[in-house]
């Protein structure tokens, strides 16, 4: 039979590819949501978008949560909800309800059903590092995390969390630490720029990136086969991994979209203060897990995405 595997946030931008990817690999896809979000799953998966299940449901209520892994049969999780950075800044308490206990309460009904609930993956960040690289801290340990943001500190609880539950429960579980997530359909945050300066040039408009300095850099169908790979081959342990994140600043972005669409030559421009580095020490990534892993590069996965919006 094929996993049944739970999605939350499956309405978002990476939780779109990521049901793309489960479909597929021959999975089902549970998506648990507060909307479906079927035009963009059109967009995104194609005529297999009317395979994708929708439960609505909500983090903050465990009833809604126990629901839908008794209703669904849920085998495997992904877990991706969450609020982002400014909601989580504006309301502390909620985004602590909703990113940290609400991630709680998905990991106490998987442990309540652990006989067949066999892997769980689900999203951190680097976020959770401060601005400078750990051994930069001078005195502190090098493994040490320092985060400016709400966001960064219940992302970085919920890894510690996920710890206790292995330790505890044996739950075994991957967190994945992505940078900035790139490509079709992402068009919110001021790190989309990538994105949306591809979609520009595909047709034809102009494109202000409003921040500058280098960050790394993660196709998003990369980043949804890590998410589906550590969910159904998830190794015994808590586990917390770096992706790859292909380091840039947005001058080479540029460069590379008007090599790949030379007509846009000057209609991409930048301007505005560093994005925040969050650099990591890089102590285990996910070839660690997957000896065999690959990456796209950051040209190729602007060539697609520049595809997909032509």
């Amino acid at each position: 039979m094929s996993p049944n595997v739970l999605v939350t946030g499956g309405s978002g931008f990476i939780g779109s590819w990521v049901l793309r990817e489960l479909l597929l690999r021959g999975a089902t896809p549970v998506v648990f949501d507060l909307e479906r979000k079927d035009a963009r799953w059109s967009q995104i998966i194609g005529p297999q978008a009317g395979q994708v299940r929708f439960f609505k449901g909500d983090l903050t209520n465990q009833d809604d949560i126990r629901a839908v892994f008794d209703d669904q049969q849920i085998s495997h999780v992904i877990h991706l909800g969450a609020l982002l950075t400014p909601a989580c800044q504006e309301d502390p308490w909620l985004g602590c309800q909703v990113n940290v206990m609400g991630t709680v309460a998905l990991l106490e009904a998987v442990r309540q059903r652990r006989d067949r609930i066999k892997g769980i993956s689900y999203a951190s960040s680097l976020a959770v590092f401060g601005p400078q690289p750990d051994d930069a801290l001078l005195g502190v340990d090098p493994h040490a995390l320092r985060t400016p943001t709400f966001y960064g500190a219940f992302k970085r609880c919920v890894e510690v969390i996920a710890e206790q539950y292995w330790n505890h429960f044996q739950v075994c579980s991957v967190g994945l630490r992505p940078h900035v997530v790139y490509g079709p359909e992402r068009e919110v945050g001021i790190s989309a720029a990538p994105s949306l300066a591809a979609r520009a040039a595909a047709q034809g408009g102009d494109f202000v990136f409003t921040y500058t300095g280098a960050a790394g850099y993660d196709y998003v169908e990369d980043v949804a086969r890590a998410f589906v790979r550590t969910a159904l081959e998830t190794p015994a342990g808590a586990h917390v991994v770096d992706l790859p994140s292909e380091i840039a600043i947005p001058e080479e972005i540029i460069a590379v979209i008007e090599k790949l669409v030379p007509e846009c030559r000057g209609r991409l421009t930048l301007k505005g203060p560093p994005l925040p580095a969050n650099e990591s020490s890089h102590t285990a990534i996910i070839s660690d897990l997957f000896a065999d892993w690959q990456t796209t590069p950051l040209a190729e996965g602007l060539q697609k995405t520049i595809a997909f919006y032509r």
